[in-house]
């Protein structure tokens, strides 16, 4: 039995669709999803936008479920010891509103393997999945960078870029729709 940390956004969270959505709603501009890519996250938008955005009440109570991730998640807790890691203190409403998104969408998860903190240094597991290069860089475990936009120019991680290949990754195969 392995100890798996997960990532939320951009792995279990489709933050980017999200992030595209409520700027299309708010300012009134369709944003082609190709400019985000290989650009640092939310530089795509105006300065100041994408963080007003993410600390707006409600933003991360709504982003929705990244295609796969609820049954491939379940299928690992049943094999391994799966803890969700996010990093929630930054935006102010965010640690409230993952909590309860968890809660709807993955409530198979308890209460003692979610981990909400504001860096990720202090995670200890055999693997991370994560979107983003800082808090692969120093992961004593094996890294595995979930492909985003903002990192489609790594190369030093074993990638993923869906949640079936997670799934082919830890041979999990009685993977069923939730």
């Amino acid at each position: 039995m392995a100890r798996i940390a997960i990532d939320m956004d951009n792995v279990m969270a489709d933050l980017q669709q999200h992030l595209l959505d409520v700027y299309a709603k708010e300012y009134g501009e369709v944003v082609d999803p190709a400019r985000l890519d290989n650009v640092p996250e939310g530089s795509a938008f105006p300065e100041g936008v994408a963080h007003k955005l993410l600390s707006a009440p409600g933003f991360f109570r709504g982003i929705p479920v990244m295609a796969g991730s609820q049954e491939v998640v379940k299928a690992l807790t049943e094999k391994h010891e799966v803890f969700i890691v996010s990093a929630a203190m930054e935006f102010p409403f965010s640690l409230a509103e993952k909590l309860a998104w968890l809660n709807e969408h993955f409530p198979f998860i308890s209460w003692r393997n979610i981990v909400f903190c504001g860096s990720k240094t202090i995670v200890e597991a055999d693997y991370m999945i994560d979107d983003h290069d800082k808090n692969l860089s120093y992961f004593k475990g094996t890294p595995i960078l979930f492909t985003a936009p903002h990192n489609l120019s790594l190369t030093a991680y074993k990638r993923v870029n869906t949640w079936e290949e997670v799934a082919e990754y830890f041979a999990v195969s009685n993977v069923e729709a939730i």
